[in-house]
């Protein structure tokens, strides 16, 4: 089987070694770069990858990706997509291997977008950027994505245990060209939904409260926006919106519009208890936190929320049980917190309240 990895890259020295040697279980490396003024082009041409030199103008990631594609061999069997900040585990070509069949089209694999402070992962989700040479092109402006071009139905896809893609992002990037990318790819296609999604998480992001509203109930009316998942990131995020406005009531409302559209989540029940902290409800503080706590199985899509999993659901129960008198409850709850996250000196400063609090009412017996 021929592997062949591709990629488009611009300034990225800083990863070029570490990728060059992640990537090495291929039978050839093709980069396409789009315009470095460091010593990139260079490190990946010592290091054995083929490089093409290319402006594309106007920039569009779609555009820069079918060309990077074009570089590759026609008798290559799998094509794997990756970016200069990402890294495989080794073992990855044998794992992929083993799974690919002989009608396989594309491959899906363990992707971890972050890492926490602490090392440990943060959004884990699985991505989908391995595939056959033929039947593919990428789509869309920004947030590109494969689109099967073969015939209806022949799509086969396959799931590859043990292959992981690790994702360290360079926080220096800048996201100034993704929000006009975003509006160009809902223009061209007003009714594709993950891009109207994107396109108002966007809009949060840039302060623009209103257009986030606008766009992602523009996203909820979609007959294509069916996905639960990404259905309740939008409420979220129109609740964000309706927060940063300070409306408040309008905020509680959407969350739990999320939470109904979504009961198998944790993040939407997160959000009202951080929203109830922020009002000093601690009866809904405990109960928000509660209900997260219920829900033991975390998606394995992009949607997730890291901090949902960690200590952050039973620091909320400890204080919203605290607050309200239930002391035992509340010391229970702030040992698992410790527990999940015991380098968190603010965590250990109120775990230590919260026991003499309930020494105190022990002894008070």
């Amino acid at each position: 089987m021929k592997i062949i990895v591709y990629a488009i890259c611009k300034n990225e020295s800083k990863f070029a070694s570490r990728w060059l040697k992640s990537m090495g279980e291929a039978d050839g490396i093709y980069v396409l770069d789009t315009g470095s003024t460091d010593d990139t082009v260079s490190l990946l041409r010592d290091g054995g990858a083929r490089v093409t030199r290319e402006i594309i103008a106007p920039w569009r990631f779609d555009a820069a990706r079918n060309r990077s594609l074009e570089l590759v061999p026609q008798d290559a069997d799998v094509c794997v997509c990756t970016d200069l900040d990402e890294v495989f585990h080794p073992g990855w070509r044998k794992a992929l291997e083993a799974a690919w069949q002989k009608d396989t089209t594309r491959a899906s694999y363990r992707y971890t977008w972050n890492f926490l402070p602490d090392g440990s992962e943060g959004h884990v989700f699985w991505l989908d950027k391995a595939h056959a040479r033929q039947g593919y092109r990428w789509a869309h402006p920004v947030h590109e994505v494969l689109v099967w071009q073969g015939e209806p139905g022949a799509e086969r896809r396959v799931t590859v245990p043990g292959m992981q893609l690790d994702h360290h992002a360079d926080d220096q990037k800048s996201r100034g060209q993704y929000l006009p990318l975003l509006e160009l790819s809902v223009k061209e296609a007003p009714e594709d939904d993950r891009n109207m999604h994107y396109l108002g998480r966007e809009y949060l992001f840039h302060g623009r409260y209103d257009d986030c509203i606008r766009t992602l109930k523009r996203h909820l009316d979609l007959k294509s926006a069916a996905w639960a998942d990404e259905r309740c990131a939008s409420m979220r995020y129109i609740a964000a919106a309706y927060t940063a406005k300070g409306e408040r009531g309008e905020a509680e409302k959407w969350l739990w519009r999320a939470a109904a559209e979504a009961p198998h989540l944790r993040e939407p029940f997160m959000d009202l208890a951080r929203l109830y902290y922020g009002l000093r409800r601690w009866e809904d503080v405990a109960y928000a936190a509660f209900r997260a706590l219920q829900i033991t199985n975390r998606a394995e899509t992009y949607i997730t929320d890291c901090a949902a999993w960690g200590s952050l659901p039973w620091d909320y129960r400890a204080l919203g049980l605290y607050y309200t008198g239930r002391i035992r409850e509340a010391l229970a709850a702030a040992e698992e917190a410790c527990r999940l996250s015991p380098a968190d000196e603010r965590l250990r400063k109120n775990l230590a309240l919260i026991r003499r609090k309930a020494a105190d009412s022990r002894a008070a017996e």
